[in-house]
């Protein structure tokens, strides 16, 4: 196991923890960020979004 592979293991799993964070904390962030009026949406969207970033970065840690 190289530098480059353990570099490459802790961008993954810091992909991970952006992921989670952007599910678990998406309606405050839906409220600092948007402005419209269905919050409900936007935090389903961003939910959405931190799934597959999280998904992303687990492959990734996966694979290298």
């Amino acid at each position: 196991m190289g530098v480059g592979n353990i570099v490459l293991k802790l961008v993954a799993l810091v992909i991970v923890a952006v992921g989670v964070t952007l599910i678990f904390e998406a309606r405050p962030i839906t409220k600092k960020w948007f402005s419209f009026g269905d919050r409900n949406e936007g935090a389903k969207w961003i939910k959405v979004v931190g799934f597959v970033v999280a998904v992303a970065g687990s492959i990734l840690f996966m694979v290298s």
